[in-house]
Order: C-alpha cells, then sequence, then structure tokens
C-alpha cells in the first residue's frame, strides 16, 4: 500500500494528539489498572458471549487504529497483559523548559499568550520558539526551540514528540533541520526534518512566529549517547513528572 509523506507526516501528529491523555490520566491509572488486571480474566469470558461488550472493545480499538496502527498495537498488547501504555514527553513542557519562555497551555495558544508578555517577530533567534499553528491533523499546533541559525532560509531545532525513533513517539530532537518555504521568506511556513524519512518532510507546516526568551541562550554540551531502550523507565518518567500541564 502506497502512503505518500505529507500522510505519513500526519498520522504522527495525529498519535501525538491522542498521546496528550497519557499524562492528564497518570495520576488515576495506578488504582484503575489494578481494577483492570484484577477483573480482565472475568470480563474477557463475559465478552466473549456479551454482544455489548464485544461492541465496546471494538469501538475502543476502532478508535485507535484510526489515529495509527502503532497505537492499535499497544492497545492490544495492553489489553492482553494489562501492562501500562507507553507515556508521551510532550513538546510544550520541553520547549518551555530548554528556552525558559514561561507559557502554558496547547502550542496553539502560545503566539496569543506571548503577545504582551515577551518579544515575538518573524526573525530566526537562537533560544527563541518557533511557534506553529494548528494544521490539518496537527489540531494541538507544536513549539520547538531554535539552537542554531544556519542562514536566512535555515535553522536547527531542539523539540520532543515530532518524529517516532526506534519506533517510538515522545521522543527528543536536537540540532534537527528546519527549512523556511514561505514566498516572501518570512518563516510563515516550514518543512521539518522528519527521522524516519531521513529528511525534511514534505508538508509545509504553518508558523505564527518566534516567541523571543528572556534567558540568555546557554552553551552547548556535548551529552553522550547511551543505547535506546526498548521499554520506558520510571527514573526517566518521573523526571518530567512536573512539567506535564
Amino acid at each position: 500500500m502506497m502512503i505518500t509523506v505529507g500522510l505519513e507526516e500526519e498520522g504522527t501528529m495525529m498519535a501525538r494528539q491522542v498521546a496528550l491523555c497519557a499524562p492528564l490520566c497518570k495520576r488515576q491509572q495506578g488504582s484503575w489498572l489494578n481494577r483492570v488486571n484484577r477483573n480482565r480474566k472475568d470480563r474477557d469470558k463475559l465478552n466473549r458471549h456479551n454482544p455489548a461488550g464485544m461492541r465496546k472493545n471494538l469501538a475502543v480499538i476502532a478508535l485507535l487504529a484510526c489515529a495509527t496502527p502503532a497505537l492499535a498495537e499497544d492497545f492490544d498488547n495492553f489489553a492482553a497483559h494489562g501492562a501500562e501504555l507507553d507515556a508521551y514527553l510532550q513538546c510544550v513542557p520541553y520547549a518551555r523548559d530548554v528556552s525558559g519562555i514561561q507559557i502554558y497551555g496547547d502550542a496553539h495558544t502560545w503566539w496569543d499568550q506571548a503577545q504582551g508578555r515577551y518579544a515575538t517577530g518573524s526573525t530566526p533567534r537562537p533560544g527563541a520558539v518557533m511557534a506553529f499553528s494548528a494544521h490539518r491533523n496537527m489540531q494541538l499546533g507544536h513549539v520547538a526551540a531554535v539552537s542554531r541559525v544556519l542562514d536566512s532560509r535555515r535553522v536547527l531545532l531542539d523539540h520532543a514528540n515530532w518524529s517516532p525513533i526506534n519506533g517510538r513517539r515522545g521522543q527528543i530532537e536536537k540540532d534537527v533541520l528546519a527549512v523556511d518555504v514561505s514566498p516572501n521568506n518570512d518563516w510563515s511556513e516550514v518543512r521539518v526534518w522528519y527521522a524516519p524519512l531521513g529528511k525534511v518532510g514534505t508538508t509545509a507546516w504553518p508558523v505564527d512566529g518566534f516567541i523571543y526568551s528572556d534567558r540568555q541562550p546557554q552553551p552547548r554540551r556535548q551529552v553522550a549517547m547511551a543505547p535506546a531502550r526498548k521499554q520506558t523507565s520510571k527514573r526517566f518518567l518521573s523526571a518530567f513528572a512536573d512539567f506535564a500541564d
């Protein structure tokens, strides 16, 4: 089956929106999972002979399948083993942390919230946040920190939850390329590096502009890369617990 680049990118954006529910449910997830594990066997026996129960399970699976096949697979593993669904590092808390810009809420609201609080403009600067508009399946928008300006049409970004890496969503990407493709070179449309393709994607994502941080850009440090983990560690998740919106 042929899939265009644009659709592949949009699938990731849809997955990001579905993933936003994970931190919101985190506090209730523990007790809920205990109840699920305790009652799962009895419920499965009942649902095999209960049309209403079967329809309910199919509806949930269908909803996740509409987002991405990977999410449907996650649900299947969860139902079979009573395991936790993966938690996701979202773009908003990561951009807030690396830029120092203290704005909260969905990414598409950052531009309006910044007015009167932070300087804004259409020229990229190191440390500024690129604020993406809601577009197509990316209805919550996106925010990314500018790590370096290469020239009038190219910058490098630090951001989270854009590309799936090693089959995992909610990953951090550093110094990835974004290209201004706007007709007037005003950074109102950009194409962004998409890891599964190994190049910038074909979608021109609309951008509201840049939000300039009050904080001086910090020198970049070289950090050794650890091998990718098959499962997210509890220690890693707890490090970002305070950033959840």
